[in-house]
């Protein structure tokens, strides 16, 4: 008789995790690894929800030469390894398994310094982004990234997911904003690019392998982040339009008049905007009738002593020529947060609805057909469906999101196959700022081809030969 059996097993794999620990805590001092109900709740899980696991350690480097002797470590005993940031993460990137080693950065936290010549911020990975915005207003500049989880979300875990948020239509994505990265590979090997030049023609332009892959290749331990001058006038209005081509026409119109100063165009169908209006303190929507399509868009200039007049003026012609139903431009600062909360609604979805959330970009002229027909096919399928549709069209943005009790025992990767079946013939990517993680690993042949693939495979292969940085994530059949 031959062959060890499951219990053998199991026990050998844990004496194996329970010796790799055993090293990590050597290395690392007892306090920065914990195990079993040391480890926190926000471990666990991320924005998603997905089922809370407990990994089999949570190991808390406090230096880049801690989280490179913890890699080494468990590259030479082939453990798993997930990275993790603020866990705001909504494809589950960044959620363990229990076989898993945990690694927080959140105690390599803080900026560096702040290059005021060029115009740089050199900042820790497990700095939460607003402290990283704060820093830069304080210095006199802004940190031009920006999302509504800013005070949990992590600049490692920004750049690891490429985050994009309401400002990308101006600033571009977080790799738009990132000169250098400092990296440890699997093996515990330092990649060191803590480069501050715009221009810097050298070869391979390395930190592009890392933003945007969600830990797979390597473990960003501090980045090196553009800066821009404040913005120093910001006027807010909410409009109502006829359809979705009419949005496009006033973004257009917009970046004709301003350019590069229009600083959000976020549009909202009216199944979303309803849902938002309905968390707003008062409950009241600041239109007097419903309409078709809104917008909420803020202009934001250098000029401190803009009155926001010009804008006024351009959305006032562009009522009185019948390219907008209706607008309300805020006052006063308050007034513009009021709008906002609108648009932020989005907090609230985790709390409110069993959301399945879609995070898809399309060029800009299709999203409102491939909103029309996503709805119209989710009716045929579901005709009790709940769904909301919005996005950041300026950046090719839709967002779209199924109350999951709506469809009662349907299973989210049937909703899955339906949208993505849809989203292949417009050309789209199954995700535009959220990434792939666990939920979308799976359709992300519709958006990338066979040989693009086998070129990630390669890549993978290459920077994590063991395949021990978050594997099973991103990137599918490896």
């Amino acid at each position: 008789m031959s062959g060890a059996t499951t219990d053998q097993t199991a026990t050998a794999a844990k004496g194996e995790i329970d010796t790799v620990i055993a090293a990590l805590r050597d290395a690392l001092g007892a306090e920065a690894v914990r195990t079993g109900e040391a480890i926190g709740e926000r471990a666990l899980t991320d924005w998603t929800r997905m089922t809370p696991t407990r990994p089999a350690a949570l190991i808390l480097p406090a230096s880049t030469e801690q989280v490179s002797r913890a890699l080494a470590i468990c590259d030479a005993a082939r453990q798993p390894v997930v990275p993790q940031g603020g866990m705001t993460g909504l494809a589950g990137g960044a959620i363990a398994r229990d076989i898993d080693v945990a690694l927080s950065l959140e105690r390599m936290s803080g900026v560096e310094e702040i290059d005021t010549a060029a115009a740089t911020m050199t900042v820790l990975a497990g700095t939460p982004l607003e402290v990283a915005q704060q820093a830069a207003a304080d210095a006199g500049f802004e940190l031009a990234l920006d999302l509504g989880a800013r005070g949990s979300c992590q600049i490692g875990g920004n750049l690891a997911t490429n985050a994009g948020g309401n400002r990308v239509i101006q600033s571009g994505t977080a790799r738009d904003q990132t000169l250098g990265l400092e990296v440890v590979l699997a093996d515990g090997t330092v990649l060191s690019s803590l480069n501050k030049m715009v221009k810097n023609n050298t070869g391979y332009d390395l930190k592009h392998l890392f933003i945007g892959s969600e830990g797979t290749l390597g473990v960003i331990t501090r980045a090196v982040l553009r800066l821009s001058p404040p913005r120093r006038s910001r006027h807010t209005a909410l409009v109502a339009l006829d359809h979705y081509d009419a949005a496009v026409a006033l973004l257009n119109t917009l970046r004709a008049r301003f350019g590069n100063d229009v600083g959000a165009f976020e549009i909202m169908w009216p199944d979303f905007f309803d849902f938002g209006v309905s968390l707003t303190s008062h409950a009241r929507s600041p239109f007097d009738a419903p309409h078709p399509m809104y917008a909420l868009i803020e202009h934001a200039g250098l000029d401190p002593d803009d009155d926001g007049q010009a804008f006024s003026r351009v959305l006032t012609d562009a009522l009185e020529a019948g390219a907008l139903r209706d607008a309300v431009i805020a006052q006063s600062l308050s007034d513009a947060r009021a709008l906002w909360t609108i648009r932020e609604a989005t907090a609230e979805f985790p709390l409110r609805l069993e959301p399945v959330n879609f995070d898809v970009s399309l060029p800009i002229g299709e999203i409102g057909r491939f909103a029309d027909a996503c709805r119209a096919r989710f009716k045929q399928c579901w005709p009790g469906q709940v769904s909301y549709y919005f996005g950041h069209i300026g950046d090719s943005n839709l967002h779209v999101t199924v109350d999951g009790r709506s469809v009662p025992g349907v299973s989210h990767e049937a909703i899955d196959r339906e949208l993505y079946a849809l989203l292949a013939p417009y050309g789209g990517s199954v995700s535009a700022e959220h990434g792939i993680g666990v939920l979308k690993r799976a359709f992300l042949p519709v958006s990338r081809t066979q040989a693009e693939l086998q070129a990630m495979r390669a890549i993978k292969r290459a920077l994590d030969p063991h395949g021990i940085l978050n594997p099973g994530k991103l990137l599918p059949d490896m």
